[in-house]
């Protein structure tokens, strides 16, 4: 009986998600908050680090396999995916990190179980592991404006020893992976039209959380119930370096401080990347210097102070205003290649470090760097950010405060469904 209990109980989940998200249903898109974590300012979809680059979704558990019940919701254990299953296949398929262990073990385990190797961006560790199936709650549905319960859904992802969530901030259970793979969070889910397209909007603060939608929208706020932050978005493509690269990569032309070109190199045969897990944007050291050289000479009437690192140019916070009143620096521009243009406005430039200084938060990242530019969080909050994988393009907004919108705004109370 109580099995016939456990699949009626999964019976039911399946045909509540093929109502929520079906043609006549106005919640036709995932939702969660996303919280910063005040310690080590990542940024936390509930229980899971988000992660841009992840082949895959990991947390430490442990594989218990009950050949009696139904896996998964009820006894809480997890079914392991065997080796031949093409989601094994698909996750082993991405080029392994070098300081990871080898995969080479059906000679030991057979073909039971799927050996990988689950990373962690922070402490740059990894473990051997197995893929298994699981279910995860983390996330609601919404109509563009509410949230609505959602039951569960059903996804793969990576059990891992509790050793390697050592670094992850306090409560964080395992890393989400947001990237382009198909073991990807947004990508398992069973609706094509919500897989492929995504969207990020990081707080700020500790204090209030932020959102990320799975799914096309709409996406409104509460400070202008009626606008649709689509209709504000500009588009440019994003650039996948080959079909199992996993990060989101996009061009830029120029980088313009106050409508003035900085003088660099051509920055068409570059890479920028974007990335949860660098709190801020870090530069090759050429593109760096030039950068802190030309908003020095911008803001050279702004008194200096000492510097704190790793910053290297630090203001009179006092003379450059605040963040609720709108900073008074230079606007820097990264036209994209599409010829939009992201703007970074004091918001997103400047860092308040206490004892009244102010510093421009952006990382020399050396000569050596893999990837001339990656964008970090510091610059994406309180900017709405649209990954349509479908269409291979970013669509952004530039900074939604100058909107008198916070990513913070999205209104959580829940609804029913009429």
């Amino acid at each position: 009986m109580h099995l016939v209990n456990n699949i009626l109980f999964f019976v039911l989940i399946s045909f509540s998600h093929q109502l929520l998200l079906s043609q006549s249903s106005p919640f036709n898109t995932f939702v969660s908050q996303v919280v910063k974590d005040a310690n080590t300012s990542l940024h936390i979809m509930p229980n899971y680090l988000i992660d841009l680059d992840a082949p895959f979704t990991w947390q430490g558990c442990i594989v218990q396999r009950h050949s009696d019940v139904v896996c998964g919701i009820i006894e809480g254990c997890l079914s392991p995916v065997s080796c031949d299953d093409d989601l094994c296949k698909e996750a082993q398929s991405y080029a392994p990190n070098p300081i990871c262990p080898s995969l080479n073990i059906t000679t030991k385990y057979g073909c039971q179980i799927c050996a990988v190797t689950p990373f962690n961006p922070v402490s740059n560790t990894c473990k051997l592991s197995q893929l298994t199936t699981d279910w995860v709650w983390s996330f609601s549905v919404t109509n563009g404006r509410n949230p609505h319960i959602y039951p569960a859904a059903e996804i793969r992802l990576s059990c891992a020893p509790s050793s390697l969530l050592s670094t992850l901030p306090k409560g964080v259970q395992g890393v989400a992976a947001f990237s382009w793979s198909t073991l990807a969070f947004p990508r398992q889910l069973a609706y094509p039209d919500v897989a492929d397209k995504f969207a990020l909007c990081l707080p700020s603060s500790s204090s209030a959380p932020g959102v990320t939608f799975l799914g096309d929208g709409p996406f409104y706020f509460t400070p202008s119930p009626n606008l649709d932050i689509r209709t504000i978005l500009s588009y440019t493509p994003m650039i996948r370096r080959s079909s199992k690269s996993l990060g989101y990569y996009i061009k830029l032309n120029r980088i313009s401080i106050n409508g003035t070109p900085v003088h660099l190199p051509s920055l068409k045969s570059e890479s920028v990347k974007l990335s949860t897990v660098v709190a801020y944007t870090t530069l090759r050291s050429d593109i760096y210097k030039a950068l802190v050289t030309s908003f020095s000479k911008a803001t050279k009437t702004i008194p200096r102070v000492n510097v704190v690192k790793p910053f290297s140019l630090c203001l009179k916070s006092s003379a450059v205003g605040s963040v609720n009143k709108g900073f008074r620096v230079p606007k820097i521009d990264l036209e994209t290649e599409s010829g939009k243009v992201w703007t970074i406005l004091g918001d997103n430039s400047m860092k308040r470090t206490g004892n009244g200084t102010a510093c421009l938060a952006f990382i020399d990242g050396g000569s050596r760097v893999k990837d001339a530019i990656v964008i970090g969080t510091f610059q994406m909050e309180n900017n709405f950010l649209y990954f349509d994988l479908e269409n291979e393009e970013l669509g952004f907004s530039s900074s939604l405060l100058a909107r008198g919108i916070t990513c913070s705004s999205f209104n959580s109370t829940y609804v029913e469904e009429k």
